[in-house]
């Protein structure tokens, strides 16, 4: 193990304890008025964001025509992150510029970036997935892409038990329906759109939405690009701690 693979385990580590760290009094009670709020949004709102959620959703699940970039064999770790960091990297500023120009133009254009900014994280996921080496043709992987979204936005109650999956996905993967229409979507809709309306209505005031926009769009995607990466170096990792557990047992059976 290098010293870049090293470093990579240390920053998983941390990662791995955020993850699993216990809902805080204060977290729970940011749930609490969060759907507090949900009841006075008005319902011409709550649509536009379900609607945009849902078909963000189906793109992942059903969608083929999102091309990505395409992992390039024999590229060591440390080359294969620096790929990942610059496409985080333009994402989060394109995202960041679309969250300005349309929270600047109005309530309609507000509204407008929500899908926009939905599509351009999918993108984002969908050429990160690709450079770390899996086959986003494969539902499975399109499913793996979903946890990671609701990993990233959810509260740390329903983080707790998306990690879980993650952390045992070979095993889990094996337990998803044939048919891809019984993915339960239903949930991953609520717990994103919880964790981000509140972010996301402020791009909708005149005089701030501009700022609120470019912002919200520059933080949560690259918090999204992020977790992604642990989300596959934690699949990796695992690969290989249970490789080398086999070659363990070889010796000790060759023995």
């Amino acid at each position: 193990m290098n010293a870049y693979e090293e470093n990579i385990r240390h920053e998983l580590a941390l990662w791995q304890l955020k993850m699993e760290r216990q809902a805080s009094f204060f977290g729970g009670l940011s749930k609490r008025i969060q759907t507090r709020i949900n009841t006075v949004i008005p319902e011409k709102i709550h649509r536009v964001f379900t609607t945009a959620i849902k078909q963000m959703t189906r793109a992942v699940i059903f969608g083929s025509g999102i091309t990505t970039s395409k992992n390039i064999p024999g590229l060591n770790l440390e080359v294969t992150e620096h790929l990942v960091r610059e496409r985080i990297r333009f994402y989060r500023n394109t995202a960041a510029t679309e969250g300005a120009v349309t929270g600047a133009g109005g309530f309609l254009l507000a509204l407008a970036d929500f899908p926009i900014w939905l599509s351009l994280k999918v993108k984002m996921l969908f050429e990160i997935a690709s450079l770390y080496g899996y086959d986003i043709s494969d539902y499975k992987e399109r499913v793996y892409i979903l946890h990671i979204f609701q990993l990233t936005f959810s509260s740390q109650q329903h983080r707790n038990k998306i990690y879980a999956i993650l952390k045992n996905w070979e095993a889990e993967q094996q337990q998803l329906p044939a048919d891809m229409n019984e993915f339960d979507w239903r949930s991953f809709q609520q717990e994103y759109r919880d964790y981000i309306d509140l972010a996301k209505l402020l791009q909708l005031v005149p005089g701030i939405g501009a700022v609120v926009g470019a912002y919200v769009n520059h933080r949560l995607t690259d918090r999204l690009g992020k977790t992604a990466m642990n989300a596959y170096r934690l699949r990796d990792q695992r690969k290989k701690d249970v490789a080398r557990l086999h070659n363990e047992e070889g010796n000790i059976t060759g023995s």
